[in-house]
């Protein structure tokens, strides 16, 4: 068992913040200042109240709860087959969105629904000079 390569993500104008976020590891997300929704995965309007000039970028806590999870016995995926078994979860941040991750340094039969965590970020190479990690989960 070994860690996840990922993809290099693309960052596109919605998507830059949280991955300059990840660059620095802070997981940040979006907020409607308009309805005060955050949400994640960011885009450019706001999912609730469809206000497009209202959203700010915030660091969040970090905090979470497993909402849901699965263990990952196999995969032929390039970047992931080696990094089995693997948790991934859905994880409710303290903040009220929810986020897919990866529950990581513990057994996956440890894991349970409810359980809490804490974000801890995967530092993986690029060929330039940007900073990328993903940001992954562990039990508090």
């Amino acid at each position: 068992m070994s860690n996840i390569e990922h993809p290099l993500p693309y960052a596109s104008f919605e998507s830059l913040g949280y991955w300059e976020g990840t660059g620095r590891d802070e997981l940040v997300l979006q907020r409607c200042n308009k309805c005060q929704i955050v949400q994640h995965r960011p885009r450019g309007i706001c999912v609730n109240c469809l206000d497009a000039s209202n959203l700010e970028h915030f660091v969040a806590s970090g905090k979470g709860t497993v909402y849901t999870y699965t263990v990952t016995e196999q995969n032929q995926a390039k970047g992931f087959a080696k990094a089995c078994p693997y948790v991934l979860a859905y994880v409710d941040l303290e903040e009220g969105s929810r986020i897919l991750t990866n529950i990581v340094d513990c057994e996956p039969y440890d894991v349970s629904v409810g359980a809490e965590v804490m974000v801890k970020f995967v530092t993986q190479e690029r060929p330039d000079t940007e900073s990328f990690a993903v940001p992954v989960f562990t039990l508090s």
